[in-house]
């Protein structure tokens, strides 16, 4: 199982070559996952006249929940690498911990922003 990060998902949407790995994964019966945050930060990034194309292209992805558990984790992250020196965003922890909550690995074209114990991160280079 596999969760995009946004990054994924807009150059997927911008038709870039990291398109034919999520038809791939289509054309072998997997549906990526994605969360709440990824919706979040798509549509906020979206114009009025790319909003369509954007909520149909993600209503073939599933989605991750975020409840609680995710919450608590997503915060012992960010606590735990602030007492480091090492700055976390809110955003990057509750994907990452979407992923551990289906049991799936990340996509992501930034995986420093994912240094998390226990995350499988993929990185899936974007803008080329």
């Amino acid at each position: 199982m596999l969760l995009l990060d946004t990054t994924v998902l807009i150059d997927a949407l911008r038709g870039r070559p990291l398109v034919a790995r999520l038809r791939e994964l289509r054309a072998a019966g997997q549906v990526p996952w994605i969360c709440a945050i990824n919706v979040e930060e798509m549509m906020r990034g979206t114009s009025a006249a790319e909003e369509r194309a954007v909520v149909r292209f993600l209503a073939g992805m599933r989605l991750a929940p975020l409840g609680g558990a995710e919450g608590e984790l997503a915060g012992r992250w960010r606590r735990d690498f602030a007492r480091k020196g090492v700055t976390l965003s809110q955003a990057d922890c509750l994907i990452a911990a979407a992923a551990l909550g289906v049991g799936a690995r990340l996509a992501t074209g930034n995986p420093k922003h994912f240094p998390m114990p226990d995350l499988s991160v993929e990185h899936w280079p974007v803008g080329s």
